[in-house]
């Protein structure tokens, strides 16, 4: 614990932000898969406490473990990492269609399958 805590102390105040929010996502992608930290350390071969700390932003995060992190989780290394890009640009707030597909993609599998199959049929019913 006191190997944390000095770990935690060497970073910068704008490092402890950027690891706590990665960890968040790392949580929500998990929890997104129905992944328990125990299940999602065995398959990256890490233990279950260093998995809490990753989602605690109390530890940074090996950069070896970003990619088979983010190939479990399925989402890209940018979305893990918080630096999702568009194709085009845009100034100002995210729409509200934007921010509706943002918490689509945080539901379970199931879920967005369901929303997903809502869609296709309030298309259909356009375009016929």
């Amino acid at each position: 614990m006191a190997l944390i805590k000095k770990l935690v102390n060497h970073m910068t105040p704008q490092d402890k932000v950027y690891y706590q929010e990665l960890g968040q996502r790392i949580a929500q992608y998990r929890k997104a898969q129905n992944l328990t930290q125990v299940q999602l350390a065995d398959i990256l071969g890490i233990s279950q406490q260093t998995m809490a700390h990753y989602e605690g932003g109390r530890l940074r995060i090996a950069v070896s473990t970003l990619l088979p992190l983010a190939k479990e989780l399925e989402v890209s290394i940018e979305e893990l990492v918080g630096e999702v890009t568009t194709a085009k640009k845009k100034r100002g707030p995210t729409s509200k269609l934007e921010q509706q597909v943002a918490q689509i993609q945080q539901l379970p599998r199931a879920k967005q399958r369901f929303v997903m199959e809502m869609l296709d049929a309030v298309i259909q019913q356009q375009s016929g």
